[in-house]
């Protein structure tokens, strides 16, 4: 079991990031959140089986097809005690 809490940096505002993460890490079966931060920046929490988490992790850098990912910061975390995957609203 993995939980990583991302800061994701670019252009991953008003591309639809947010979304596509929430349809990406449920696809996998990840539980965690997405939100925006403002400053061209989203951040998220991923948690769920060690392949999962990398394989989010991995799309997470190419993200949706208008978005354009500078860069991602990562952190282990504890596992978040929540189910699923949601959109949280922006900090």
């Amino acid at each position: 079991m993995k939980s990583l809490h991302l800061l994701i940096s670019g252009r991953v505002q008003g591309v639809g990031y947010r979304d596509w993460l929430v349809w990406k890490a449920s696809g996998l079966g990840l539980t965690g959140w997405v939100r925006n931060l403002g400053r061209d920046q989203v951040e998220a929490v991923l948690s769920g089986e060690d392949s999962a988490v990398d394989a989010a992790l991995a799309a997470c850098y190419r993200g949706p097809r208008a978005a354009r990912v500078d860069a991602i910061t990562t952190e282990d975390i504890a596992a978040p005690e929540m189910k699923g995957f949601v959109r949280r609203p922006t900090a």
